[in-house]
């Protein structure tokens, strides 16, 4: 094994990051405290939303939106087949049915057109339709907008990937064709907090559940209800909610993060060119990721469309021939439809879209601190595999 290994991702933390993290461990607060307010505004202020809260993960942050939303036993949420099981178990987790949208098979994501045959297939109406910016890309959500809305259907962006990315000059969050949108700090995401999540959303109300569905549906404001002056301990549980606060030495890492997103953002996309040109010029059968229009991602992954069968080899030996190079890879993902638990629950459900992106994608390394010339060292080294 070489001495210098290329994960498929990682974090990138600095002394700053680490002072940060350190001055909330010496403070008075460690969970619950200001530095939780200082991230979620800043968050909230970089993305153009008017509200954001903060959660434990990603994965909380979509099961909060749809609560908070209302979504439950008897309604059906639209996921894209392509993307993290947590979209869809967010919506099993509240009690509703998913109905699973195909993709297209070169960016993995769900389209409008998808999304209307998935919306047909669930007798054309649906509570819920979450798009999932794969890598950080997003679709056309003016587009998904529209059609959801005419089902019925609110949108609540599964933006995991996509801290940084911006759709139409906007940035990814300002919620300007969705209720919410749901990230994750997880540490091979553009921004890290060890584990963390966001919801972002321009709805006053909607932002008030979110922040009473995090933290067991309790109430402490004195205004809204009935609690005495010498009574300061006063609080209500109004509704039943869940434990799924950020503890403030996560939000410290976080913010600090934050600060950096704009060279974050940048650096991604120049070792994003940099790979693209570098698979321009090697002459293989490896394509990059389609990129959609209108769209300017901060790109989460780096995956490539490979034809397997085409190279006379399987994925699992150019990943290992890759590790014996240095290099890392990863898949994302395995279509959800097709784990076990959807099976049982649903039945086989044919995707073509879905199947064709994953039978050929793999994540090349993307991160932060990669050298100025790994990813032609990535290439140069996938090249070396598939010509075998």
């Amino acid at each position: 094994m070489p001495k210098r290994f290329l994960p498929y991702g990682r974090q990138s933390i600095d002394e700053t990051d680490i002072k940060a993290v350190v001055d909330v461990l010496r403070s008075d607060w460690l969970t619950t405290g200001p530095t939780i307010d200082a991230l979620e505004a800043e968050f909230a202020g970089i993305v153009g939303a008017e509200h954001a809260v903060a959660c434990s993960n990603g994965t909380t942050a979509l099961h909060l939106a749809l609560a908070a939303e209302g979504v439950g036993p008897g309604d059906t949420c639209i996921v894209p087949a392509i993307t993290f099981m947590a979209t869809a178990n967010a919506a099993l987790y509240c009690g509703a049915d998913v109905v699973f949208a195909d993709v297209d098979p070169d960016t993995g994501l769900m389209t409008p057109d998808s999304l209307a045959a998935a919306l047909e297939r669930a007798g054309g109406k649906a509570r819920a339709v979450l798009p999932v910016h794969l890598a950080g890309q997003c679709e056309a959500m003016d587009d998904l907008a529209a059609i959801a809305g005419r089902s019925g259907a609110v949108v609540v962006e599964d933006a995991c990937h996509a801290v940084g990315s911006r759709w139409k000059g906007q940035r990814v969050g300002g919620c300007l064709h969705s209720r919410a949108a749901c990230f994750s700090f997880h540490p091979v995401k553009t921004i890290a907090a060890g584990e963390g999540g966001m919801v972002t959303t321009n709805d006053p109300e909607l932002a008030r559940r979110l922040r009473q569905l995090r933290s067991h549906g309790i109430e402490r404001d004195a205004a809204r209800h009935q609690r005495r002056d010498d009574e300061p301990w006063w609080h209500e549980m109004q509704v039943l909610g869940w434990n799924y606060r950020l503890s403030d030495i996560q939000a410290a890492l976080a913010l600090s993060q934050l600060h950096r997103l704009d060279s974050f953002a940048s650096r991604r996309t120049a070792l994003s060119r940099a790979y693209d040109v570098a698979l321009a010029d090697a002459g293989i059968p490896v394509a990059p990721l389609a990129r959609t229009p209108d769209c300017e991602p901060c790109l989460h992954l780096y995956p490539v469309r490979i034809d397997f069968d085409g190279i006379g080899q399987s994925r699992a030996s150019v990943m290992s021939g890759l590790a014996e190079q240095g290099v890392g890879s990863q898949v994302h993902y395995i279509p959800v439809n097709q784990q076990p638990y959807y099976i049982a629950r649903y039945g086989r459900q044919v995707l073509p879209g879905a199947q064709s992106y994953y039978q050929r994608t793999l994540s090349l390394p993307l991160y932060v601190d990669m050298l100025d010339e790994d990813p032609a060292h990535v290439v140069d080294a996938l090249a070396r595999v598939v010509s075998r």
